[in-house]
């Protein structure tokens, strides 16, 4: 079972910027496709991003190329996400997944086996 924890998200206002992590309980963190995730109120969850086990791939959704990047550092068993240029369209809360398809970027959730419990980014206008 792996066990992620995302952390970084809060309050910022729009032309800022920040850096969520998540964290994996588990050494096996190397061995997953990883992925970001959003969703605001009302909506449904959204892709954000996912990178290959060796961060030798990545995607983004098409929206937000060149102003999210994603990367990992598999000794700390960690994702990142540096967000730039927030929007108040960005407000959402931040998921983390874990896929085992490994060598692929899915962008389904479906594809993805873990979950993190979110963490909430709010963008001010």
């Amino acid at each position: 079972q792996v066990q992620l924890v995302e952390s970084g998200g809060q309050l910022v206002q729009a032309g800022g910027s920040l850096r969520l992590s998540c964290t994996a309980s588990e050494h096996i963190f190397s061995s997953y496709t990883m992925g970001w995730f959003r969703q605001a109120p009302g909506k449904e969850r959204e892709f954000v991003a996912t990178i290959t086990w060796n961060g030798a791939g990545k995607t983004y959704a098409d929206s937000l190329k060149g102003r999210f990047t994603i990367s990992r550092d598999n000794t700390k068993n960690t994702l990142y996400l540096q967000m730039n240029s927030l929007k108040p369209e960005d407000t959402a809360v931040y998921y983390c997944a874990a896929s085992g398809r490994v060598n692929f970027l899915p962008i389904q959730t479906s594809a993805y086996d873990y979950w993190g419990q979110g963490t909430q980014v709010t963008v001010s206008s």
